[in-house]
């Protein structure tokens, strides 16, 4: 296992409020400032030896309602520089598709209305408008979570207005779901970029509703790219009283993502369903997924916008998606080598159409290494049925790479 990829680690773990619960005020971090306040109290120390890695990454879910209702609503605005986000060095890919500098304030301008917080009896998340008249893309987990109990959802706009909402579409396998707001239009639309081309340490933007602030904004970089993650099943906490949830399900259902897009920027419960932007306001992923050992945030993961928009056109022109099938069982492997050892294989599948066999160590998905079986889990998802993918591969000791031609999953 890689020991940059994340994984469970000592009897914290991953989980979507880290290992204790987030408390009420749980702001400022390092990158918010409420101005005429006192300094924060030092935060304890830390749990030493903690390491990112790849097994269960823990999903944001919903922001539990805030005690008291009183601080739902507010904005916390970030303490950034007038400084423009672009710097002298040669812009990356990124800012090519600006066509001017935008400060950091002008970003947030330009995207907070595009930003919507999706609220249910249970709690509440975020989401991304699409269309005018009220298609919004946020977590199948989000879609889940507020709906719980029978409730109405209901989406909250920027400019504090609200309208009831129904799902058009949910897809578990990649957590991504569509809702409709009923009785809108004039929406204000996000701007879809393009997540193939993001670099590690393009600058960005998170923005959705944490702990039920809505509209709240924080800056950071993109950490790392095509991270791999497990989300979901954990043993959840019980929650304080007053927080809206009570006592979660226990070992929820888990779905692995490929492709992730991992930021600094800070997002908590709530943020689920947001928006990643960059630069130029453009939306490049959906937030997701956050790894902490402490309270209040951690490293943040989105989905990537390419795979939002593939699977969200699927939603809305027929209600559910179609994804590719390799055929194979798959599990890490053990020995010196890195790589997902074939299970077993399914009869008439691609896999087996193609020769690979039960006892094969799959080292690399095109040009992707593999270094365990939710690589090529997560991988497989991120392809169209059809698609031909060269896959390499141990056998005695030997390298062989064969191309598989994915089918649609039945």
């Amino acid at each position: 296992m890689n020991a940059n990829e994340p994984h469970e680690h000592g009897t914290g773990g991953w989980s979507q409020f880290g290992s204790t619960p987030p408390a009420a005020g749980g702001f400022p971090r390092r990158d918010t400032q409420i101005m005429e306040q006192p300094a924060p109290p030092s935060s304890p120390p830390k749990k030493p030896g903690f390491v990112t890695g790849r097994k269960a990454v823990a999903g944001l879910a919903l922001a539990a309602t805030a005690i008291g209702g009183g601080v739902v609503g507010a904005v916390v605005a970030n303490a950034f520089q007038p400084t423009q986000l672009a710097s002298s060095a040669t812009p990356s890919p990124v800012f090519k598709t600006a066509s001017n500098q935008l400060t950091v304030a002008q970003v947030a301008a330009k995207v907070q209305p595009t930003v919507v917080m999706i609220q249910g009896q249970s709690g509440e998340g975020s989401g991304v408008v699409l269309s005018e008249d009220g298609l919004i893309l946020t977590n199948n987990h989000v879609v889940v979570g507020a709906g719980q109990g029978g409730g109405q959802m209901t989406v909250k706009f920027n400019d504090g207005k609200t309208a009831k909402a129904t799902v058009v579409g949910t897809d578990p396998s990649t957590d991504l779901a569509v809702i409709r707001a009923e009785g809108v239009s004039g929406l204000t639309k996000a701007t879809l970029g393009d997540s193939d081309i993001v670099k590690v340490g393009d600058p960005v933007l998170a923005i959705g509703s944490p702990l039920g602030l809505d509209g709240s904004v924080t800056a950071g970089i993109v950490s790392a790219l095509d991270r791999t993650l497990t989300v979901g099943g954990e043993q959840r906490q019980q929650i304080p009283p007053g927080w809206g949830w009570g006592q979660q399900d226990q070992g929820s259902q888990t779905t692995t993502i490929g492709g992730a897009i991992q930021t600094d920027a800070s997002i908590n419960p709530g943020n689920s369903g947001g928006a990643l932007v960059n630069a130029a306001g453009e939306l490049i992923g959906i937030n997701t997924a956050i790894a902490s050992d402490a309270a209040g945030g951690g490293v943040g993961f989105a989905i990537p916008v390419n795979t939002a928009k593939q699977v969200s056109e699927q939603l809305i022109n027929s209600g559910k998606v179609s994804h590719a099938f390799l055929g194979v069982s798959v599990t890490d492997a053990t020995g010196d080598v890195p790589g997902a050892l074939v299970r077993q294989v399914t009869d008439g599948s691609p896999a087996a159409t193609a020769g690979l066999r039960q006892g094969d160590l799959i080292t690399k998905i095109g040009d992707k290494a593999v270094d365990g079986g939710d690589t090529v889990v997560g991988q497989v998802r991120g392809f169209k049925p059809g698609q031909q993918v060269k896959i390499t591969y141990m056998r005695d000791g030997k390298t062989s790479d064969v191309t598989v031609t994915l089918q649609e999953k039945k």
